[in-house]
């Protein structure tokens, strides 16, 4: 080892900053600027601004839960309290547990009177210092907690991830929510799921109000903005990163926000202590990123594919970008108009995109490589 080397061995590990863990906010929200900014000014707007009752849906790995935990940290600061939550049975337990516990904290601090009482059960009820007990059910026991909110113009912004029309609780919140915006409460509902999940619960007849919510979805990001991201990030750190390593990352992220960490991550950690990132760092932390995208993302997204699906992305294969439905639809043996429908089934989910009209390309990053080794060991 020569002395250049034992120098740069010795020096500390400079910090990873990218966070390749869902729902983590990663120290740049690349592609989601004006979706950002809309949702703020609906928390500065407060009342009547339409973008307070907001679904996002998207692939797996778009950054759907860190947006929401992004939105819910804005909220914060401008002012209003949050209660994050995910769809599932007991959510609106926690929601109200959730709520009450940052009521408790933020109005404690506005006017002394403190939060004396919570009973959580069947029937939830809660004190105030020289206030009688208010007990109900769940849509009362809100009433109460907003009305005491509202005393000091403090909004209440509800999220929930991972929607799905089969809790009955997220109908609950959904048909109670309208009322809150009928009221003229200061409340705000930010939701987000799999495209599958959203169209779902947006067709329960029990939940038509959630139809008038506005709705984005979060699909891949230009790669020049990959690019600043990843520099930004790297750079913000005091490190480089080689020309050529830079742009294998990009091709390779192909404007998948999940991706960008997973890629950023294993690319820093090859070899933490130097100030540059190189080529051959680069290309082992693709490797080994590419290797995780499989096994946490593409994999369970596989397993949710219909046969005519496969056989739908299996007829892709064969072009080297895009595919037109009507060779696609000949490759399947079948008419157009009805390869069209599972053309439209994958859209919704995220894995292809349509960007020419008649044509298709894979949208999900490094799932045309995942579905060839899928197809050999099928075969094999």
């Amino acid at each position: 080892m020569d002395a250049t080397t034992r120098v740069r061995s010795m020096k500390p590990k400079m910090p990873n900053p990218f966070t390749p863990t869902f729902g983590i906010i990663p120290p740049c929200m690349a592609g989601r600027e004006d979706l950002i900014e809309e949702l703020s000014e609906a928390f500065a707007n407060g009342l009547g601004d339409p973008n307070l009752s907001t679904i996002i849906s998207g692939a797996r790995g778009t950054g759907k839960t860190t947006l929401l935990s992004f939105m819910a940290t804005e909220a914060e600061s401008q002012g209003w309290i949050t209660a994050r939550t995910t769809a599932s049975d007991g959510m609106l337990e926690d929601i109200i547990d959730q709520a009450l516990v940052a009521a408790r904290d933020f109005l404690d601090s506005l006017d002394g009177k403190k939060l004396t009482g919570v009973s959580i059960g069947q029937l939830i009820s809660f004190a105030w210092d020289n206030e009688s007990p208010r007990a109900g059910n769940w849509r009362m026991q809100m009433n109460a907690l907003l009305d005491r909110l509202a005393e000091h113009d403090v909004g209440l912004l509800i999220t929930v991830d991972e929607v799905r029309a089969s809790i009955p609780e997220m109908k609950k919140l959904a048909q109670v929510y309208q009322h809150f915006v009928s009221e003229g409460r200061k409340v705000a509902l930010l939701m987000a799921g799999l495209p599958h999940a959203v169209s779902a619960l947006l067709s329960d007849e029990d939940v038509s109000f959630l139809r008038r919510s506005r709705k984005h979805v979060l699909g891949r990001i230009p790669d020049g903005e990959i690019r600043d991201a990843l520099l930004f990030t790297i750079e913000q750190e005091s490190r480089t990163i080689d020309a050529a390593a830079l742009d294998e990352a990009v091709s390779v992220i192909d404007g998948f926000p999940y991706m960008m960490q997973l890629v950023g991550y294993r690319m820093w950690a090859e070899n933490p202590r130097v100030e540059r990132i190189a080529l051959g760092d680069a290309r082992h932390g693709i490797e080994l990123a590419k290797r995780e995208m499989a096994e946490g993302i593409l994999e369970y997204t596989y397993r949710e594919l219909s046969d005519g699906d496969k056989r739908f992305l299996t007829a892709m294969l064969p072009d080297k970008k895009d595919s037109a439905i009507a060779d696609i639809a000949r490759r399947m043996g079948v008419k157009s108009n009805y390869a069209s429908q599972y053309k439209r089934r994958l859209l919704a989910q995220g894995i292809i995109g349509e960007y020419n009209k008649g044509y298709v390309r894979f949208d999900m990053p490094v799932f045309r490589d995942y579905l060839e080794w899928r197809m050999a060991e099928d075969e094999g």
